[in-house]
């Protein structure tokens, strides 16, 4: 069944409450992101171009105490190092 065999592979057989949130976090990230953005991928690939990947985990000092402590790096956060936000002085 192609529902066991998920859960085999993403919970297994851990009861650590925080492992099982970990790895639903991981199937939905997956299901929701990382599944379409590789067949977008092998789509532009296969057109003969060239394709980088990456997977963005840093966790921004700005989300301390906002986000919980098992959070990285949500969607989207990487457009302001992808822009230079860091290097800026004064307020921005």
């Amino acid at each position: 069944d192609a529902v066991d065999a998920i859960y085999k592979e993403y919970i297994g057989d851990t009861e650590d409450r925080a492992k099982v949130r970990d790895e639903l976090l991981d199937a939905l990230t997956d299901a929701f992101f990382a599944f379409s953005a590789i067949e977008a991928a092998r789509y532009h690939r296969d057109a003969g171009h060239p394709v980088y990947f990456y997977e963005f985990q840093h966790r921004s000092s700005s989300t301390v105490g906002v986000r919980p402590e098992f959070v990285k790096a949500d969607h989207g956060d990487e457009i302001a190092f992808v822009f230079g936000k860091p290097f800026l002085a004064g307020d921005v």
